[in-house]
């Protein structure tokens, strides 16, 4: 189904109640996995390559046979690691905040 854009709340949530992701966009990708969905990237190349590495994300290029390929290889799809945290556990601001209060009395 194609649909008229959305503004980007609405696109994470259909990316958060999606099955599968098919994308060209790189920040789709990064979405996708934080979101733990599966992707089908169709481009030759990635700046996530820790996306695919992981299992969630898979290149296809503009190929219909390697994007339905991939497709049939997420009908099946059981992540080995969906605890995964390839960019941190969301706690930056905490582990920043103890980081300088432990060196307030050294200023």
């Amino acid at each position: 189904m194609i649909i008229e854009p959305v503004s980007y709340l609405d696109m994470l949530l259909l990316e958060k109640n999606a099955k599968l992701i098919l994308t060209d966009s790189g920040g789709v990708q990064k979405e996708a996995f934080i979101l733990r969905r599966p992707c089908i990237t169709l481009r030759e190349e990635t700046e996530w390559v820790e996306t695919v590495e992981a299992g969630w994300n898979v290149l296809t290029g503009a190929d219909k046979d390697n994007i339905l390929g991939a497709a049939e290889h997420f009908k099946a799809f059981k992540p080995l690691e969906p605890e995964i945290d390839l960019y941190g556990a969301g706690n930056a601001g905490e582990r920043i905040i103890m980081i300088i209060s432990s060196y307030s009395g050294n200023l």
